[in-house]
């Protein structure tokens, strides 16, 4: 993906500005997530008993399961900022989870920008509203406004 300018970026606000492909959330990730995060709770974990005994039919993702994939999206989505030497999350602002995410659906996250500060420091913030969707459901797995920086160097000559 070729690197856009600060300027791009800015150009952008107000907008939808990508979409990432779809994405299949996998009984594996599930059980990989719940050994990262010891979260072995059956609703994510026992397919046989998840479908017994909840309205689920089976089991679901974590919901920081799902809201950790955004990490990979932006990556597929978004391009990067020329000359950042780096990127990292800051935070989210009404985040809501909506509906779940079960296992073997396929997401996708819709990127709004909403808003883009660029600091004298080299520091560049941009917010993003997010939604993830779930194929073929008229909720989506969550929706937030999604914090991040990005630095680059400031120029001093000028």
């Amino acid at each position: 993906m070729t690197p856009i300018t600060i300027e791009q970026l800015v150009s952008g606000i107000g907008t939808e500005v990508a979409v990432s492909p779809w994405r299949t959330v996998t009984q594996t990730m599930i059980d990989q997530f719940a050994d990262a995060t010891d979260d072995h709770q059956f609703i994510h974990c026992d397919p046989e008993r998840a479908a017994r005994e909840t309205a689920f039919g089976g089991t679901i993702a974590h919901g920081f399961l799902t809201l950790s994939l955004l990490s990979a999206m932006t990556f597929e989505a978004i391009p990067p900022l020329q000359s950042a030497s780096m990127g990292i999350n800051s935070g989210f602002e009404n985040l809501k989870f909506v509906a779940p995410v079960k296992t073997g659906s396929r997401i996708r996250t819709r990127f709004f920008l909403f808003d883009v500060k660029v600091r004298p420091s080299g520091w560049i913030e941009v917010r993003h509203d997010v939604t993830i969707e779930i194929e073929n459901s008229k909720k989506p797995a969550l929706t937030a406004r999604w914090l991040t920086l990005s630095f680059v160097e400031p120029d001093r000559t000028a």
